[in-house]
This record gives structure tokens, C-alpha cells and sequence, in this order.
């Protein structure tokens, strides 16, 4: 138990975490979350929970400057690691979140993105491997980095040619996310998913600001692969999107605020922002698609140019902590690749059919495939799509 700072009175694990849930949706300020808590209560609590995390250190820490650049998805980070890495380090990390990996990768060919880390997808590394665009990994200044304890079907992308250039942070789904107060047909696949959207559903629908996922739903729906390039396929999957648009509530990746609202009753949804909703509003159904879908894992890297090396290095192996791995799924409810992280995991989140779907759904999905992110057409159907 640790102390309720505002009246000294014990808060559990499981106050902190609602408290926690409360702060994280912007339901309570920053003051109030800290004033309830405290952050060094967050540890303690959370210390309970796991034992060894309250004294635990991830890293002997030297210096390592005072600032890193950090890019990556949109919930996506429990902003108590974040602020812990800050306190042990003395290193100010900035968050730029971004909502796709085509948005990403044209950053940094413009160069001058000043990163210092940022959160690729599974796919994508071979073309950044391809543009010298990051650098090979020195794993021995990432001692929490165990290969032996990673899932190969999620780890592996990160390994070109012999050659470690990430180290794993979550993997997940790609489905969608369903308002049932709002929405009583029970859509279960891309197909019902578009024609909620353009029937009952109308006015209330988001899809992602991403290519990868939006033209792969499109693509599913009409009983193409997730991946497809093929011409043909990408004119059928636009005239479907085309269709949709008068119908949607908006394009963009970060659909939480429209779901939370009410506003949207539909979205294009990855696995943690489908636990994340459930939990705080269990009306929210999140569905992996029957006919398809995408299956990724996502990584830590660090581009070539990164201006505070160091620091990259030291965040790279805090967050490789199992314990620290552990309180960001607390978080943000994204499984990990990290055997060391699952054990700790209670038998209720193991059984999770959001988090852990059923074989025979996960048989059906695809990675996203490397072929995607620089193909000229699907790009030209993503913006005539968005300027349509």
C-alpha cells in the first residue's frame, strides 16, 4: 500500500491504476493525478505489484547528457516510465507522436529530424536499413536486452543480414472498434465494417491517416491481401474508400477522442487503444476482421544522425527492463515480444481475447509487408483518397 498524498490515506494498486486511467484520458490534470498519487507512490504501488521494481535500477547510468528526441505512435507510452527515466537520468525527453510510418520515414529523408529514438513498424526496417537512414545496434550498451527471451515471430524483422538495428518494443493487431450502444448489427469483418459505415453507421466512422491499414481494410473487405500492389486490386480498394468518404467522421490516427466523445461509434483501431477503450468504456467491442487484417510488431531504433547517442542508448536499455516493460503494458495494454514480461502477466490479461486474439483470427492476418511503405500506388490512392 502506499499513501494518498492529498489526505494520507492508503491508495491500492488498483486506485492508482483507475487514478491512473483517469489522468491518462485527460479526464484529471496533471496536479490532480500527482496531488492523489505522487509519483514516487506510482513506483511504490506499482513496486507491490511486481516485486523487485521499487529498488530495481534498469541501468548504472552515467552521463549521458540532458535531452533525447523521442518519436513514436499516439498512446502509446506510460508517462511514469518516461518521467522515472527522467529522474534517474536527468534526461528531458520530448514526445512527438506521429500517425503513420510513411509520415516517419519522410522526416527523415528530408533529414534534420533531430531524433534520438523513434518506434518503427515491423515492415519498415529493411528500407531504412536500404537508405542508411539507422544505425546498427551496439546490444552491448543494452544489458536488459536479452535475445534469448524474445518471440522470433515478432523480433526477428529487427535482424538484417546478421545485423541487430532495433530492439523490440510491442506487437498487436490491426482491427476495428465498435460503439454496440451505438451500433446493434455486430459487424465482424471489413466488409461490415464499410457497410455500417456507408448504412446505419453514417456520419460516424474514422479510418486511419495511414495507407498500410485504411487501403489494407479496403483491400480485405473485397477479398484481396492486406499487402496487395497489384493495380487492379488498389482501383477496386479506392472506388471503395471514395465511396465511404462522405460517410466518415474524420481521417486520422488518433481516433480515441472522437470514440471517447461519441462522436465516432466506429474506427479502424489497434489492439491497445481497443483494450484501452474497453476498459473505461465496456460498450466498446474491439474486433479482429474475419476476412483479414494486419498482425505487426513494433520496435526501438535509433537513426544514423541521432544528435544525443548516448542518451538514445540509456533509453533503449531502461525501457528494455522487464519490470519497466511490464508498467508500460500497465499502461497501454500492448503485449510485448519479451518472454521475461509474460510470465509476470496475470492469468486474466493472458486470457484476454483483445490482447491474445484466437488462432484461428490470427491465422488470417498478414505483416505489413516492406513492399507497402514506398510503392508509388498505393501512395497515389492514399492522397487521392484524402483529397477526394
Amino acid at each position: 500500500m502506499s499513501k494518498n498524498y492529498k489526505d494520507n490515506q492508503p491508495i491500492s494498486a488498483k486506485s492508482f491504476m483507475d487514478e491512473f486511467r483517469r489522468y491518462h484520458k485527460g479526464s484529471v490534470s496533471r496536479r490532480h493525478f500527482l496531488g492523489v498519487t505522487g509519483l514516487g507512490a506510482a513506483v511504490t504501488v506499482m513496486g507491490a505489484a511486481v516485486p523487485g521494481l521499487a529498488t530495481r535500477n534498469a541501468h548504472a547510468f552515467g552521463d549521458v547528457g540532458d535531452k533525447l528526441i523521442l518519436s513514436t505512435w499516439p498512446n502509446y507510452h506510460n508517462p511514469l516510465n518516461i518521467e522515472d527515466f527522467t529522474s534517474k537520468t536527468g534526461v528531458n525527453v520530448q514526445v512527438n507522436a506521429f500517425g503513420s510510418n510513411e509520415e516517419m520515414l519522410a522526416k527523415l529523408q528530408a533529414g534534420g529530424a533531430g531524433w534520438d529514438v523513434f518506434v518503427p513498424t515491423n515492415y519498415t526496417i529493411s528500407t531504412y536499413v536500404e537508405l542508411g537512414l539507422i544505425q546498427e545496434l551496439d546490444l552491448s550498451k543494452i544489458p536488459n536486452y536479452d535475445a534469448k527471451t524474445q518471440n522470433e515471430t515478432f523480433a526477428g524483422p529487427a535482424t538484417i543480414d546478421g545485423k541487430v538495428y532495433a530492439v523490440p518494443k510491442n506487437w498487436g493487431t490491426t482491427g476495428f472498434v465498435v460503439n454496440t450502444d451505438k451500433i446493434k448489427s455486430d459487424p465482424k469483418s471489413w466488409k461490415d465494417f464499410f457497410d455500417v459505415t456507408m448504412g446505419a453507421g453514417s456520419g460516424h466512422t474514422i479510418v486511419h491517416d495511414y495507407q498500410l491499414t485504411t487501403i489494407g481494410a479496403a483491400l480485405c473487405a473485397l477479398g484481396f491481401s492486406f499487402n496487395s500492389i497489384d493495380p487492379g486490386e488498389l482501383a477496386k480498394a479506392e472506388k471503395l474508400l471514395i465511396e465511404s468518404k462522405p460517410h466518415l467522421f474524420a481521417i486520422t490516427s488518433d481516433y480515441q477522442p472522437g470514440m471517447r466523445s461519441g462522436d465516432a461509434w466506429m474506427s479502424i483501431c489497434w489492439t491497445g487503444d481497443g483494450k484501452q477503450l474497453h476498459t473505461d468504456m465496456p460498450e466498446m467491442a474491439y474486433v479482429v476482421a474475419s476476412d483479414g487484417g494486419e498482425l505487426w510488431s513494433d520496435f526501438y531504433a535509433v537513426p544514423t544522425d541521432a544528435p544525443h547517442l548516448e542518451a538514445a542508448y540509456a533509453f533503449l536499455n531502461y525501457m528494455q527492463d522487464p519490470y519497466i516493460q511490464l508498467r508500460d503494458f500497465e499502461s497501454h495494454g500492448y503485449p510485448t515480444s519479451d518472454s521475461r514480461v509474460d510470465a509476470m502477466l496475470p492469468a486474466d490479461i493472458v486470457n484476454d481475447p483483445i490482447l491474445y486474439p484466437a488462432k484461428k483470427l490470427m491465422s488470417g492476418l498478414e505483416f505489413g509487408a516492406a513492399k507497402t511503405l514506398t510503392d508509388p500506388g498505393r501512395a497515389e490512392v492514399m492522397a487521392r483518397f484524402k483529397s477526394a
